[in-house]
């Protein structure tokens, strides 16, 4: 099987620089600000960003509020964290020449503030925001993955994040990759467009049903103590067209699509490791979200929770203890952790009962971060007729010491 994948080298001087100024909120406990101690092997602990890391000054998610279109789909300064998170499905359309080429695809941007208040200073590169992207492509057929990243600052055009208003579209930016509202105030539809060598990803995505409040109301605690929460909706099922070129080839495509938007302050609790993310789109209409935080005792968190929305776009919240998450098998990095490969999921309220497939094994992002983000198939039952469908999974902290672990959710 060919791979495109992230060469390994060490990481840049100028990546190194900007997480150098992020230690004092990287490292765990107290002491002199230092780099993690994975920066000399080229990549950070996804988990140990979200572990450590003082409060003060930062707002935190304290319970459920009302949420404020078109606001929200813009920055929200006050808290530490943030992203937008798409990922989706791909394929050429019927009629075109050949068998079908399926593609995944994720974009996802984060912003981390480093300071609460930005310092008052003359230079205009000057900065309290950091962005990161991810940019990740699997050619399903073709057998191979490409993952890629940027990194820059909030200043002088960079990077950034703005809100929706007339005549100033919704856009989230690193560089020239970007999601772009082609309407006034509306988020939807929009563009996403990434470039990295001979890859590109150039869709628009259109909603087919409303947002999902994950949670209660869009407030999703993630552990016990006060403020362990971020914000918290979904679009769990999006119209996806446009072109996909990989390996310098052009494909025409079409399919569907999902985001996540979060934002929060408080990170992992140390004895929180990880956790397994699944979002499924299935054939009769259903989509299905449940997420697993993973502590080092082997147990997982009780406020991991999920959703099910139906075909006309209503939905419930599952609690932990309304569906059932069961690894079949794993999958080893040729260099790295073992990851769970393939489960069966069941919600028994629901009459689901899921298996869920890589489609291809190995969809490692091996890089600053790394952590294993890629396109699944489903087969199964629902509510006693057959189902397939397919979705996203991520799967992070494996390989990680108790007390470390990553990005988001």
């Amino acid at each position: 099987m060919s791979m495109f994948r992230r060469s390994k080298t060490p990481i840049s001087p100028a990546t190194a620089a900007l997480w150098l100024l992020m230690a004092p909120l990287l490292q765990v406990g107290c002491g002199p600000a230092k780099p993690p101690e994975d920066l000399e092997a080229g990549r950070l602990s996804p988990v140990a960003t979200m572990t450590g890391g003082s409060d003060e000054g930062f707002a935190l998610a304290l319970g459920p509020r009302p949420f404020d279109f078109p606001r929200d789909h813009g920055p929200h300064p006050e808290f530490r964290s943030e992203w937008w998170y798409f990922v989706g499905h791909l394929e050429t359309p019927p009629g075109a020449t050949g068998e079908p080429r399926r593609f995944g695809y994720q974009l996802t941007f984060f912003r981390q503030a480093l300071v609460p208040e930005a310092p008052v200073r003359a230079s205009s590169w000057a900065s309290r925001d950091l962005y990161m992207g991810h940019f990740a492509l699997s050619d399903i057929d073709g057998e191979r993955f490409f993952s890629a990243e940027r990194f820059a600052r909030g200043a002088v055009g960079l990077a950034g994040a703005e809100v929706p208003a007339a005549g100033n579209p919704w856009r989230v930016w690193i560089e020239d990759w970007q999601g772009l509202s082609t309407g006034d105030t509306a988020l939807f539809p929009l563009q996403l467009v990434a470039t990295d060598g001979d890859q590109k990803l150039d869709i628009t995505l259109r909603d087919e049903k409303p947002p999902v409040f994950q949670g209660e109301d869009g407030y999703s605690r993630k552990g016990p103590e006060e403020g362990a929460a971020s914000m918290y909706y979904s679009y769990t099922r999006l119209a996806a067209a446009g072109e996909v070129t990989i390996g310098g080839e052009r494909f025409e495509v079409e399919g569907s699509g999902w985001l996540d938007r979060e934002w929060s302050t408080s990170g992992l609790d140390p004895d929180q490791v990880g956790w397994d993310w699944l979002a499924l789109q299935l054939s009769d209409g259903h989509d299905l979200m449940v997420y697993q935080i993973r502590k080092s005792d082997g147990s997982v968190e009780p406020s991991s929770h999920g959703s099910l929305v139906a075909a006309d776009g209503s939905y419930r919240i599952l609690e932990l203890e309304d569906f059932e998450l069961e690894p079949l098998a794993t999958w080893t990095s040729p260099d790295g952790p073992t990851y769970p490969s393939g489960w069966r999921l069941r919600v028994p309220s629901a009459e689901l009962d899921l298996t869920v497939e890589p489609l291809l094994a190995d969809q490692e992002l091996d890089l600053t971060f790394r952590y294993w983000e890629g396109a699944v198939g489903v087969t199964g039952r629902s509510g006693g007729a057959e189902v397939n469908g397919r979705g996203y999974v991520e799967l992070v902290g494996y390989g990680e010491e108790p007390g470390r672990a990553s990005l988001g959710r």
